[in-house]
């Protein structure tokens, strides 16, 4: 029989959630510390998620299930995190830019970086500049992560990233950007910190930008 934080481990590649939750109430009850559980059964499990999917071995759907998996597990140990006073990575106000109503994508890069220890701000899709601005002036947030679909909303980025110079906001969160149409040179072009092609490397990314 396998250790509880191996078998979260497992089920959260397989994407089963009921036993991800099932297997983290376990492994709470009998004494595992949250913290364990956190890093050595759910974030590494997405971590090996993410290196599935850079290999080629997991494609989109595979990630959603397994993200979904954990974000069941971390509904169960987020309340004893707390008491252990574990503490986010960071904090991302994430949303799709206005005039954008897709979210799959935005909803994935939020799902794996919850799973990588993010906190999760989730602003909706369709954002207008101001709303950002508002996430940020509330302060916490390190990181303001835009996603777009469409080459028509791509401009609402721009808008966004000069909203937050204008309110004087532009050394109080980085920006990273992502989505089908989005360009590394087109990040630059903007002023943007980064840009992501896919939900696994925008995972390193907002860790590479959190270091900085």
């Amino acid at each position: 029989m396998q250790p509880p934080v191996k078998t979260i481990f497992d089920a959260i590649l397989d994407g089963q959630h009921k036993l991800v939750e099932a297997k983290v109430q376990e492994a709470l009850d009998s004494g595992i510390d949250p913290r364990v559980i956190l890093h050595e059964g759910m974030i590494a499990a997405m971590a090996e998620v993410g290196r599935l999917f850079e290999a080629g071995e997991y494609y989109v759907p595979e990630m959603l299930i397994a993200a979904r998996a954990m974000k069941a597990g971390l509904a169960v140990i987020k309340p004893r995190l707390a008491l252990a006073n574990v503490k986010a990575t960071g904090r991302v106000a994430i949303g799709t830019v206005q005039g954008d109503l897709h979210d799959i994508g935005k909803n994935l890069v939020g799902m794996m970086l919850e799973g990588a220890g993010f906190e999760i701000l989730d602003l909706g899709t369709d954002v207008p500049p101001s709303r950002f601005v508002e996430a940020v002036q509330a302060g916490g947030v390190d990181l303001v992560a835009l996603s777009a679909l469409l080459t028509t909303t791509m401009p609402s980025m721009k808008a966004t990233l000069e909203a937050l110079k204008l309110a004087g906001l532009g050394d109080k969160a980085r920006v990273m950007i992502g989505g089908a149409p989005i360009t590394d040179e087109y990040a630059r072009q903007i002023g943007a910190d980064g840009y992501a092609p896919d939900a696994s490397r925008a995972v390193e990314l907002a860790k590479t930008l959190m270091a900085k």
